[in-house]
């Protein structure tokens, strides 16, 4: 607690170094860290490859569907908010 009493003391510009250099250390730590994790990550990748799957085989197993075709000249009914003139504004 004589820490935090001694920090709390400490005119405004020091606080903000500590703040800075605080998050700054923790930063790098965790960056440092995330460095070495991607390069076991890549490191196991190039050990067994990426066995990704066909799209093809995918593609094989999923129901075809059918879309109906619309001609030009299609005129849909109209609905209950549009008069037989047209949309309203």
């Amino acid at each position: 607690m004589n820490f935090l009493k001694r920090i709390q003391s400490l005119p405004e510009s020091k606080k903000k170094i500590i703040l800075w250099s605080t998050v700054i250390i923790i930063g790098f730590t965790l960056f440092i860290l995330w460095v070495k994790n991607v390069q076991e990550k890549l490191k196991i990748f190039q050990g067994e490859g990426l066995n990704l799957p066909s799209l093809k085989e995918e593609f094989k197993g999923m129901p075809k569907i059918e879309m109906p075709e619309i001609s030009e000249d299609y005129n849909p009914p109209a609905t209950s908010s549009q008069s037989e003139t047209g949309p309203q504004n």
